[in-house]
């Protein structure tokens, strides 16, 4: 996402004081009500994000219709905008998020474990994978792959790549110089998160950066540019596109095509934390557990379309009917773990990226 785009759920008068809604959630403990009373205290919630104002809507309006005591400001921006302006914010002391949900999940990571996360057991975490939560603070709350999207139109039968090495060598042909399209990953924090775990995962991974040289790739900061171009023809086809907006995408556009590579399947998880100096933490507490709530889930799945991660949630946007498309075993989670800061620091980033530039990144 290139642009900046501000939701602000509509102000609905009502108060939490005589609201049957604004009850504990089943299964909670009696003192839970002391959050709830605590948000209804502060009424409001600042959320800096990079899930585009679209797919959040559905789950700002339900979070309302529980709590509708508390205003909810949205700010969408792309992911590395959401990392800058948290940490410029945070280090004068001024007014920032409550929570911090992003697709960037080692950018993510980075924060929470530099200390800016509020340590908080949710009570949903239990129903979570294990790799999707660390140390109370940090959690993965979606299930979406990176897929190679490609043009209907233009591109048929054995021009379309199944695998990771069926791609290096497709793009390699006369025909797609200048049509192959990814993240500029010196600018999207997903794009270099999604191929910095290519690096780990595919052992010919150099082959894959020298076939983007021969391609002479086209590299974009945001998905729905890639969407665009690929739908134009002006791309022939994306690289570790994600998944979640491609999907939508695809069942209203006749000319993209979307492929889960059969090798595997990066599986990226929107990582969420409290800001350990939120200004209204009770509400943001409240939105923690609701996101990771079956009903919160479930709004993921069938509205937002992001892809739940609970596995008892059902729909067609979810974690286990990702997993029956592509199987278990080609399933590839990308862990919320320190291990991602791996590629974050300094010297291994700047290796890396002129790696990239000195190969993919040829003209």
């Amino acid at each position: 996402m290139n642009t900046k785009l501000t939701f602000i759920s509509a102000s609905i008068a009502l108060t939490f004081a005589g609201s049957a809604l604004a009850q504990v959630p089943a299964g909670y403990p009696a003192d839970y009500q002391k959050i709830i009373d605590g948000a209804r205290k502060e009424a409001r919630l600042v959320i800096y994000s990079a899930t585009d104002s679209k797919a959040a809507q559905p789950l700002i309006k339900d979070f309302n219709v529980l709590y509708p005591g508390v205003k909810v400001e949205y700010s969408d921006m792309n992911s590395t905008e959401v990392y800058n302006r948290f940490i410029s914010e945070a280090a004068a002391g001024g007014n920032t998020a409550d929570v911090v949900w992003s697709s960037a999940m080692d950018l993510q990571m980075r924060l929470a474990s530099e200390g800016n996360a509020l340590k908080y057991r949710s009570h949903e975490a239990g129903k979570l994978p294990a790799w999707a939560v660390w140390n109370d603070s940090a959690y993965g709350t979606t299930f979406e792959p990176a897929a190679i999207v490609y043009n209907k139109r233009l591109l048929t039968g054995s021009e379309i790549p199944r695998t990771h090495a069926a791609f290096a060598a497709i793009i390699k042909q006369e025909k797609f110089r200048d049509k192959v399209t990814t993240y500029d990953i010196e600018k999207s924090g997903v794009g270099f998160m999604f191929m910095t775990a290519d690096g780990r995962e595919n052992p010919q991974f150099g082959e894959l950066q020298n076939a983007f040289g021969v391609a002479k790739v086209r590299v974009q900061s945001s998905t729905g540019t890639m969407l665009e171009r690929i739908s134009s023809g002006e791309n022939l086809i994306g690289y570790n596109v994600l998944g979640s907006y491609a999907l939508v995408r695809a069942k209203t556009d006749p000319s993209l095509g979307v492929v889960l590579p059969a090798d595997y399947t990066l599986i990226m998880s929107r990582v969420q934390f409290i800001n350990k100096a939120a200004r209204n933490p009770n509400a943001a507490k409240l939105w923690m557990d609701y996101l990771l709530s079956v009903r919160g889930q479930t709004v993921i799945a069938n509205e937002s379309k992001l892809f739940a991660i609970r596995a008892d949630v059902t729909g067609e946007t979810t974690s286990a009917e990702l997993i029956k498309i592509i199987g278990e075993k080609n399933v590839k989670p990308i862990p919320v773990h320190p291990s991602l800061l791996e590629y974050l620091a300094p010297a291994k980033r700047m290796a890396f990226l002129k790696q990239w530039k000195d190969t993919a990144g040829k003209k």
